[in-house]
């Protein structure tokens, strides 16, 4: 499996097969470079949307290190002149934006053939939202769903949040690995703690392939969407899209290896993704498809579209 754009400083993690905390931080820069050309047509929101950014408003929220991209009008003297590195102070947005990151980390995201898991995508994608977010003064809360009780965090603002969310994916996630259980149990418990954590016009973005989402899911999340902002990233991994028949050899974190067949994926299965989301449109879930084998700076783009409609 090829590298994450990302190098791990740890050298006992897999890139693309584990999270690290720190690696997570550290797509902090990515979080605000903008759209990039070439990465438009990777995925999209289905549907026309026109969105008013919005603007940053005049209650301080938090004083923090400088990074690229950060506006110079907002350098905090003060800070800067005591510590000697450049600081720069946060404000409220005009509304508060409270978001909940639901992330997928059930054994059927532990895949993928190419760059990454499903399930690392899925952490690197919501992580750059995540960042977006807190620049603009909101608050970023996460529910991290797997075998067992999730990881669970309320919403909070500021660099600290974020730090305590990075730290929480890395460890979900790798309780995830070490688990044994392969049955995905259903999503609909942590939907229900998610939207617990949230208050009516609030944020949920969901990060996951759904697969066996279970019976309950579907109503559920048709009913949230009438108190609750709801946004998709669909994973998707290429052997999904397009799945040449023949046998494939495979391995597993623990080293395991094997072999198996693979049937031909036909017209509907490789477009399944792209009729979800239309389908989720039709019911004001907007979203977008997230392909596993693009990089954290190919995310970059579609997370600030996403943004634009949160």
């Amino acid at each position: 499996m090829a590298s994450s754009s990302v190098p791990a400083t740890d050298p006992t993690l897999l890139p693309g097969i584990h999270l690290s905390g720190e690696v997570l931080m550290g797509l902090r820069h990515l979080a605000r470079r903008g759209t990039a050309p070439g990465t438009r047509t990777l995925a999209g929101l289905p549907g026309g949307i026109v969105t008013r950014r919005r603007g940053r408003g005049s209650e301080p929220d938090d004083v923090r290190l400088w990074s690229e991209g950060d506006d110079r009008r907002h350098i905090d003297r003060n800070a800067t002149a005591r510590t000697g590195i450049l600081h720069v102070r946060t404000h409220h947005d005009e509304r508060d934006r409270a978001v909940v990151l639901l992330v997928d980390f059930r054994p059927s995201m532990l895949f993928g053939t190419r760059r990454a898991l499903r399930s690392v995508a899925a952490a690197e994608a919501l992580v750059l939202l995540g960042w977006r977010i807190v620049g603009d003064g909101g608050r970023i809360g996460l529910v991290a769903a797997g075998l067992g009780e999730p990881v669970v965090l309320r919403p909070a603002g500021g660099e600290r949040a974020m730090t305590a969310v990075t730290g929480a994916l890395a460890m979900a996630h790798a309780r995830a690995l070490d688990a044994a259980d392969t049955q995905d149990p259903p999503l609909s418990s942590a939907l229900t703690l998610a939207q617990s954590l949230l208050p009516s016009g609030g944020h949920l973005v969901i990060g996951s392939a759904l697969d066996a989402p279970g019976p309950d899911f579907e109503p559920l999340l048709t009913a949230l969407a009438e108190r609750l902002s709801i946004r998709l990233v669909l994973v998707s991994d290429a052997f999904e899209r397009t799945r040449p028949p023949g046998f494939y050899p495979f391995a597993t974190a623990d080293g395991r290896r094997g072999t198996v067949q693979a049937a031909r994926t036909d017209t509907v299965s490789a477009a399944s993704a792209d009729a979800r989301l239309v389908d989720y449109a039709r019911r004001g879930i907007a979203g977008l498809r997230l392909d596993v084998e693009a990089s954290p700076e190919a995310y970059a783009p579609l997370m600030e579209r996403l943004d634009a409609v949160l």
